[in-house]
């Protein structure tokens, strides 16, 4: 039996009369042939003016393009436009109305379309809380190692610190936020490349994950517990740990981070290793709010890295005493700078000659001073850590080495052959690691008229010992023709035999060996062994620190070539030294 054509056109008509969506049959004018009730819903509001008689004049106000893309769509069918969005003005969309429609168009023959219309406002939403949650984690996140970033750890800790005590509770509920940077990721950076140094905050991130056991390990499950790991920035990285039974199981942790840090890393084919300093703030201890926690463990990872790094301290008050005497420091040494507060003395290094006599004009070590306005005269201890810690040991070196050099010419063009032979300055990382400071060193020796010769720039033993790139630019220095000094050897990480790789003229015999060397037969081995190799090299040798005679004798006697300490002088203002050359003008025995 044939269904009934007049059956099947009373179900189409019901479908398109009951459809959820709007349904419109128009010819290629926008003249609308059949309309369903739907679509008079949605389009009444716009079309109030014009009626709904042609389907592009109502829509004009929303899309006004309609007409040039069935002009422009050439095929016998198909579809021309879907889910053109078209947003409502606020006249239209009040409250519960449709505030963005969805416009769809299709030929269906040479002399028919038929246009959907519907309403897209819970579909725009939906798609922009998506968008918005996207946009809120990737704010959260860290796009290197996909970690939760700072923003995240305030979160955290903020919802800590502001929740109410459970009910019955005595004391806070414990957590615990620990703050690590590492303690050579720049100089790794810098030496192999930023692409390497990603590569490792990749790993450390990992590590970092793996070290974290379950919470069960260590936290109480019961109370709500958690934790948190996250990269704070650049080679920065946090954990907050939350229900924390007491303290030392918050130490535990950090312990087992700090192990877990510290073995070597793979790095594009290198053998890296690079520790970690680790503050932690408890909940007892820290103020509460979220970046007075942050600060404060941050604090305590600045004292762990001051402390020599590689490990771990716990929070106190104190701490943040001393923070703030640092930043105090800080602020007014740039002030200092600036207003030319710092001034240089110069300490006489004396020629030990092997008839027994003094030579007195040998040299003199450069060493800076600060003039307070208000303190007087504030000791090199007190400032010279933070100058390092703050960035600002740079400027200050430079501005002793051009002092320096000017002395050092007005004393020639005073004295002349009663002026000291030779000036030495200490150099900082920051002066080395600078880009161009050697041009800077060429520019002072060009500017002063400074002989390059009775130039010594003098880097600690550690320092030039472990980094290949400053001993890279030592040779660099070397070849503009000033005397390079290795200071405080004995105390850092080279050694006697290593010594030949390092182009210095002259190695600086710690104070520690030679305030022992009268009364201890282990430290003048030690400061035979270190002069014997020496000269096998074509290097002098400075005994530092001496202090009384007994020790002035054992030097000389192992044939040290200079001597150095409050024995001979203390540091001199440039007036005092002239009197001080002038009162030993000759060699004395």
């Amino acid at each position: 039996m044939q269904p009934d054509p007049s059956d099947a056109y009373e179900a189409l008509v019901q479908f398109l009369y009951r459809a959820p969506i709007g349904l419109a049959q128009i010819g290629f004018d926008g003249t609308v042939d059949m309309l369903n009730p739907m679509a008079s819903n949605l389009l009444m509001p716009i079309a109030r003016s014009a009626g709904l008689d042609n389907l592009f004049e109502a829509l004009a106000p929303l899309a006004p393009q309609l007409p040039q893309l069935v002009r422009d769509f050439t095929a016998p069918s198909g579809v021309i436009c879907e889910g053109l969005r078209a947003t409502l003005p606020p006249e239209l969309s009040g409250p519960g109305s449709p505030q963005v429609l969805a416009i769809s168009l299709m030929k269906l023959d040479g002399e028919r379309l038929m246009a959907v219309v519907a309403d897209a406002t819970l579909e725009v939403q939906r798609e922009q809380e998506v968008l918005a949650r996207r946009l809120r984690n990737a704010a959260r996140t860290d796009a290197l190692t996909r970690m939760p970033n700072r923003e995240a750890v305030r979160e955290q800790l903020q919802r800590l610190v502001a929740r109410p005590l459970p009910a019955g509770a005595q004391s806070p509920n414990n957590f615990a936020v620990l703050l690590m940077n590492c303690d050579r990721f720049r100089r790794i950076n810098d030496t192999l490349g930023q692409a390497a140094g990603d590569d490792l905050l990749v790993q450390i991130a990992d590590r970092i994950r793996g070290a974290l056991r379950p919470p069960s390990d260590r936290i109480d499950a019961a109370s709500g517990s958690g934790q948190l790991a996250a990269r704070v920035g650049g080679d920065e990285f946090a954990v907050v740990l939350d229900g924390m039974r007491t303290r030392e199981d918050a130490e535990r942790v950090a312990a087992r981070l700090l192990d877990a840090l510290s073995r070597p890393y793979r790095v594009q084919g290198h053998h890296v290793v690079c520790s970690a300093s680790l503050g932690l703030a408890w909940s007892y201890d820290s103020a509460r709010d979220a970046d007075e926690v942050l600060r404060d463990a941050g604090i305590a990872m600045v004292e762990a890295k001051r402390a020599g790094g590689a490990r771990h301290l716990v929070f106190e008050t104190a701490m943040r005493e001393r923070a703030a005497r640092r930043a105090d420091i800080e602020a007014e040494l740039r002030l200092a700078i600036e207003q030319e507060q710092l001034f240089v003395v110069y300490q006489p290094v004396v020629g030990l000659l092997s008839d027994g006599r003094t030579d007195h004009g040998a040299g003199v070590e450069a060493l800076v001073r600060w003039r307070h306005p208000t303190r007087g005269i504030v000791p090199p201890v007190d400032f010279i850590t933070v100058a390092e810690e703050c960035g600002l040991i740079g400027p200050v070196g430079d501005f002793v080495l051009e002092r320096s050099c000017r002395d050092f010419m007005d004393w020639q063009a005073r004295l002349g052959p009663a002026a000291p032979r030779l000036v030495a300055v200490n150099l900082s990382r920051a002066q080395l690691g600078q880009p161009g400071w050697v041009d800077t060193v060429h520019a002072i020796l060009c500017a002063t008229g400074m002989p390059p010769g009775q130039l010594q720039l003098e880097v600690t033993e550690s320092l030039a010992a472990q980094d290949l790139d400053i001993q890279q630019r030592l040779h660099e220095l070397k070849a503009l023709g000033v005397k390079l000094a290795l200071d405080d050897f004995g105390t850092g990480y080279s050694s006697l035999s290593s010594l030949h790789l390092l182009p210095v003229d002259t190695v600086k015999i710690d104070r520690s060996f030679v305030s022992q060397a009268d009364t201890s037969n282990h430290h003048r081995v030690l400061i035979e062994a270190t002069v014997k190799v020496a000269q096998s090299l074509g290097m002098l040798t400075v005994a530092e620190g001496i202090e009384t005679q007994s020790q002035a004798d054992v030097v000389r006697a192992q044939f040290c070539a200079k001597g150095q300490g409050y024995f001979y002088s203390r540091p001199l203002a440039p007036d005092a030294l002239l009197d001080w050359l002038a009162s030993h003008a000759a060699p004395t025995a």
